[in-house]
């Protein structure tokens, strides 16, 4: 589990979030676990707020208490309470922190029950948001924060060319120290991975 400190800028969150590849950090006080802070914050409560990432606070952004469950609890009961919760879970057994749930983790370890062999159609997100591939980053992350998503479809004469997702401002643009001034085209995920209509969640 990677932590920070309240103090900590959120340039500094963001630095460490980027070059592991992790969207969260468990804020820590004394050694003891008090809360958490994630791509998401960056994005909706600094970049779309118009503030300078490096002079925040972990401790102006971050969500707590945080959210527990037990390492005894199923995936379905996880996901349940992510859901009903709305964030990350920290993994508590007994009074000690061992890890972290996120969204990945669960689609990683995701069953074929029932519930699974649905078609992605009727779970998807049918509003897509899009972005042109000359769009600065720095525009593009302040849209992403002020709707609340996590990407946006790149779309290059009329046709989805890419994607640019919180991970690639993380880890292609702010862990790497570039400026956001540039073009999305240069940083976003291209080609698109895609899914046929009809197929199973699963």
């Amino acid at each position: 589990v990677k932590t920070i400190t309240p103090e900590a800028s959120m340039q500094e969150a963001a630095v460490v979030m980027g070059q592991r590849h992790i969207g969260s950090l468990i804020v820590v006080v004394g050694g003891e676990p008090t809360g958490i802070v994630t791509e998401r914050d960056l994005l909706s409560k600094v970049i779309a707020a118009g503030l300078k990432a490096e002079e925040v606070r972990v401790r102006d952004v971050m969500s707590s208490p945080l959210m527990t469950v037990s390492p005894t609890a199923t995936v379905k009961e996880a996901a349940q309470t992510m859901l009903a919760k709305k964030g990350r879970l920290a993994v508590f057994d007994n009074s000690r922190l061992v890890g972290v749930i996120t969204a990945s983790d669960l689609i990683r370890s995701m069953p074929a029950v029932e519930e699974t062999l649905y078609p992605v159609d009727y779970v998807m997100t049918r509003r897509l948001e899009t972005t042109i591939p000359s769009t600065a980053v720095e525009r593009a992350a302040r849209e992403m924060g002020r709707k609340r998503v996590g990407s946006l479809i790149v779309v290059r004469d009329g046709k989805p060319w890419g994607i640019f997702t919180e991970r690639d401002l993380l880890t292609k643009v702010i862990a790497a120290g570039r400026d956001t001034r540039i073009r999305v085209e240069e940083v976003a995920s291209a080609p698109l991975v895609t899914i046929r209509s009809g197929t199973s969640v699963h």
